[in-house]
């Protein structure tokens, strides 16, 4: 049986071929654009998952918020301090990040959760609206489905995944005491050979203020 390969793995391999393969994701902008509407001047943001920084932390610091993102992957690391200079990239694993309660005007994760098992999703989601600020907002985005260590291929890699329907994740959300003010169910398919369509599920939360 084939070892599944941890986030670090994978994203060091994949690089700016993961930016490539999914770079023509229109509900991923359309998420950007709608939290870029909402949220107030010089916004705190963290990304957790930050990837190369595109097209997240661009967009972000590009509207003039100040960004700090945290990835599990060094080769990631890397590419977003060079393509983003404007924001602060760091290397870090979200479930070893701590801050104080309502640090952050907003929290992005985009796809950053599927390698963790479900119940640490779910210790996860509580710690971000922890971290948010009262009317603050989450954008989290992943993909939709009732698995749990389930092992699959993604872009060549072996990885093992979890998550939830996307009616669960609406629930966690509201458990974690937040209140889930746009949902975006898409598919897509990656620009990557032999990659099939994946439904994809955007979610935006606020913090009660």
């Amino acid at each position: 049986m084939i070892r599944p390969e941890t986030a670090a793995e994978v994203f060091d391999a994949l690089g700016l071929s993961y930016e490539h393969a999914f770079r023509t994701a229109t509900a991923h902008r359309a998420a950007l654009t709608d939290l870029l509407d909402a949220l107030p001047p010089e916004a705190r943001v963290l990304d957790l998952g930050s990837g190369t920084g595109r097209p997240t932390a661009e967009l972000l610091v590009a509207a003039g918020h100040d960004v700090t993102g945290y990835d599990v992957a060094p080769k990631m690391v890397e590419i977003a301090r060079s393509q983003v200079p404007a924001a602060r990239f760091e290397l870090g694993d979200m479930r070893e990040l701590s801050f104080p309660d309502g640090t952050w005007d907003t929290i992005t994760a985009f796809f950053s959760m599927l390698q963790l098992p479900r119940a640490e999703q779910e210790t996860m989601l509580a710690r971000v609206a922890a971290w948010l600020k009262p009317g603050g907002v989450l954008v989290f985005a992943t993909v939709p489905a009732d698995v749990d260590g389930v092992d699959i291929v993604f872009m060549g890699h072996p990885v093992r995944a979890s998550s939830f329907a996307a009616g669960a994740l609406k629930e966690l959300l509201r458990a974690a005491g937040l209140e889930v003010v746009r949902v975006e169910e898409a598919e897509f398919v990656p620009d990557h050979p032999g990659a099939g369509p994946e439904p994809h599920v955007y979610l935006t939360a606020r913090k009660p203020g």
